[in-house]
């Protein structure tokens, strides 16, 4: 009988038969908190009306119209709709189907547009599971064993991860941008390197922020040396963190973003933005797709954006994101070494008593609760971060109920 890889295991237990908004609910009628949103996907919550409404119509007007070969009007709405909350100077851009193609296109686009061959990522950071976004992938060695040789010119800086160095924030920040000079004297220099891309907060790496003085840092060194500034905001953006885009907590601007998940609620679309200037040194042929902006996942697209405004939940995320945070930090035993967190990204890294990681503690954590009604997922080189996603439309009752029932957990463990 056919059936489905054994490498795809499910996290949790349920086969889901219906959702809305935060909940989803079982065969048997059994309702849970979706504190994993499809992995940060619907940020709208489950099936939003206006949502559903957006994507049912289009359907029965046009599924599918290649965008090389013919425009249709659910593109061109989206275009607009980013327009309005796009960082200005990115007035460019171009649509792929996932968060891996959007960061290849980024790559391709920056090592055109240079004319340089490397590319520097940091230490923690996830890109995709493509050749060459594993290649720069080094959250987890999961992503790239096996698939050896990896593509060339990628070299990879520290991130300031203060909690695994055990030193302050500004001593990790210090280092990390120590050492990106010190690279830039013995790996790759300067006018061989043609972009830095990071993540504003490591995802797969741990739910670790970067900060201001970091950041800054990478741009002041991009403007340096005519290196581009490619912010990874798959996973940040679209209101996650508490602002529309996950660097702008940072007060930096980068010179290429790419983006995907949160976009349009589940369905599958991402894409990069960049300057008009800069996207136009992309060469002949090197963007394209057979599925890209696909009409139905536009659509739903403009109507995601479109309740994100209408709702506030930019706002929300930042409100909810600060209770979850104090609500986890609040509950953390001994055995969880570090919880931290931007908007509505929450982990809590749970460490044994030798500091060293306690995957197992939080397989079992997360496991006991998605036994108790809510679902989480785990992230970091070990697996020893347990994460809460909740959608943006999660309420502050949604996110008590979920603090009280991970209090739970965390007793029995």
């Amino acid at each position: 009988m056919t059936a489905l890889s054994p490498l795809l295991k499910q996290a949790t237990p349920v086969t889901v038969d219906h959702a809305l908004g935060s909940e989803v609910f079982d065969s048997d009628g059994r309702r849970f908190l979706d504190f994993t949103a499809g992995i940060g996907v619907v940020s709208t919550g489950h099936c939003h009306p206006k949502v559903v409404a957006a994507a049912q119509e289009q359907v029965g007007k046009l599924i599918h119209g290649q965008y090389t070969t013919v425009m249709h009007r659910p593109l061109q709405q989206l275009v607009e709709k980013l327009s309005c909350v796009l960082p200005a100077h990115l007035d460019s851009l171009f649509f792929a189907n996932s968060g891996s193609e959007a960061l290849e296109a980024a790559l391709r686009l920056s090592r055109q547009a240079t004319g340089r061959p490397n590319v520097i990522v940091f230490h923690g950071g996830f890109h995709g599971r493509t050749v060459a976004t594993a290649s720069m992938t080094t959250s987890g060695t999961r992503f790239s064993a096996g698939i050896s040789p990896l593509m060339g010119g990628v070299h990879v800086a520290p991130f300031p991860t203060a909690y695994r160095y055990g030193w302050s924030e500004e001593e990790a920040t210090r280092f990390a941008l120590q050492e990106l000079d010190y690279m830039f004297a013995t790996l790759t220099s300067p006018q061989e390197t043609a972009a830095f891309i990071v993540e504003p907060v490591l995802g797969e790496g741990g739910y670790i922020p970067g900060n201001t003085a970091f950041f800054q840092g990478l741009r002041e060194r991009a403007d340096k040396h005519g290196i581009l500034l490619v912010m990874d905001e798959v996973q940040t953006g679209f209101g996650r963190t508490g602002a529309m885009f996950g660097h702008q907590h940072f007060g930096v601007q980068p010179d290429i973003m790419t983006m995907a998940k949160g976009i349009a609620s589940g369905f599958p679309i991402s894409g990069i933005a960049a300057s008009q200037d800069l996207m136009g040194k992309a060469w002949p042929g090197s963007q394209g797709g057979t599925y890209g902006a696909n009409a139905v996942a536009c659509a739903a697209a403009v109507a995601t954006l479109g309740v994100i405004e209408e709702e506030g939940l930019v706002a929300n995320a930042a409100e909810r994101g600060t209770q979850l945070l104090e609500g986890a930090k609040a509950a953390a035993i001994d055995g969880i070494g570090d919880v931290r967190g931007l908007g509505l990204l929450v982990g809590s890294e749970f460490t044994a008593a030798d500091g060293s990681p306690d995957s197992a503690r939080a397989a079992k954590a997360q496991q006991t609760a998605a036994g108790k009604g809510l679902l989480m997922l785990t992230c970091g080189a070990h697996m020893n971060v347990v994460r809460m996603i909740p959608p943006l439309v999660v309420t502050a009752e949604q996110v008590d109920e979920a603090l009280g029932i991970w209090a739970e957990v965390l007793a029995e463990v």
